[in-house]
Parts: structure tokens; sequence; C-alpha cells
């Protein structure tokens, strides 16, 4: 059997699968990954990327914060690509149990994924630091300069997870659950280099551990299963 056929019957027998995926599940969809050699940590600004969207840096420079995350962060005209829609349908087909995702981009929940764990949070949500009023992301994208709350004058922030700051423990527990609970579990689009998400993989007690990837990972050598390829491409010859 080819490596496809044998993620295609190890989905048919599945129950409660869990998908765990990265940047590279988006970037079929024009969003760039951060770590890719084309992606934005190659490119050049006065600071680096890392720099700009921790904590510290929010707070300090909100213009500059904004400046970035506005033009390099906020992609709101993407839509979900091949992967994204298999794994709505694989969710529908009662497959898998739960996609759980480093990206911050809301192109699953698009697609009609109805249990999404975003571990880094949303660019959809937005809040006032101030009055806690939610505000959507086209609010903050129209915004010139700093988005500002129309209630109180506070400054927005998006609910995304900021480098310095911790990941949510409820999605967190959630995850961990879920992959602990997985009879299938299938990595993808991921470098597993960002801790604690790569960390996850650890949780996964079963035999069937996929990894699809354009590049190897550190996790290879633990994986019963290894696609290398572009995600969109092999799951567009899946069936759920």
């Amino acid at each position: 059997m080819s490596e496809l056929e044998i993620l295609q019957k190890w989905l048919d027998e599945s129950q409660k699968g869990v998908f765990f995926g990265g940047a590279g599940v988006s970037t079929e969809s024009g969003i760039p990954d951060f770590r890719s050699v084309d992606g934005l940590y190659n490119q050049s600004y006065q600071y680096p990327p890392e720099t700009i969207i921790s904590h510290s840096f929010f707070t300090q420079d909100p213009a500059e914060f904004y400046r970035f995350y506005k033009e390099k962060m906020l992609y709101l005209k993407a839509q979900p690509n091949a992967a994204h829609k298999k794994l709505a349908q694989l969710e529908a087909a009662g497959k898998l149990a739960a996609i759980i995702t480093q990206n911050i981009d809301g192109l699953h929940q698009a697609a009609g994924s109805k249990n999404v764990l975003e571990l880094h949070g949303s660019v959809h949500r937005n809040y006032c630091l101030k009055c806690r009023q939610s505000y959507n992301a086209s609010y903050v994208k129209a915004a010139e300069g700093i988005p500002l709350c129309k209630h109180c004058g506070g400054m927005l922030k998006p609910d995304v997870v900021l480098y310095e700051e911790p990941l949510d423990e409820e999605t967190m527990a959630q995850a961990i659950k879920a992959i602990r609970e997985a009879d299938l579990m299938i990595v993808g689009g991921t470098s597993l280099a960002v801790y604690p998400a790569a960390g996850l993989i650890h949780y996964y007690q079963g035999s069937r551990l996929v990894l699809i990837n354009k590049t190897p990972t550190p996790y290879d050598s633990h994986a019963d299963l290894i696609l290398a390829g572009k995600i969109g491409e092999i799951f567009s010859q899946i069936t759920a």
C-alpha cells in the first residue's frame, strides 16, 4: 500500500482522530509561513518579527506593532483551501473529533469545522484593554494607526498569543484531552519547532501518528507514517 492508501485506510477506520496543524496549512491560502525560507522571519524590518509581536513591544510601541500586524498578519481576504475543506468534511463524517491549530486566521471555522482549538488565539477576536468591548478584525484593519475603542477610547488588543504570553490553559487542557483519547493523530504543516505547542505530540498514546510536511521535522522518527508534500494537495486526494 502507498502512504496515501494507508492514510485513507486509517481515516476510514478512525472514530476520534485529531488533526494538529501549523502555518503550512494556510500557506496554500496565501498566508505566509513565519519560519519558511520565504516567510516573514526572512524578510527585513527595523526589528525582527519575534520582537515586534511580543507582549513587551506591544506595550512599549503599539503604533509600530499595529503597523506590522495590519500589514503582515491580517489576511482577511484569504479563503479556506483544500486542506481546510477536507478536514471539515472528515469532522462532519465522524472521523475527526478535534482540530488543534497554531494558526490565528480562522480558516478552519470558515471551512465549516466545529471543534477547533486555537492554541494561539484568533485575529477575529479583539477587545478593548479598558472596558473589554469586543471588535472584529475588519474594524482593526480599517483603523488608522492604533485601533481605539468607540465607547471609551481605550486601546484594542488582538486575542492573539504574543511572544512572552502564556497559552490559554483551558484550550491547552482540551487539546491534551483530545490527543490522549485519539485513535489517530495527523500532524500537518508544522515544523514542530514552537513550544509548548510542539510538545503536545507527546500526549498521543496510539500507534497511528501521521506527519504531513514539506520538509523533515524533529519528530519524524516518532511517526508511524510520513507524507512529504503540500498538505492541500495530499488532502485533496483523500475521501471523507
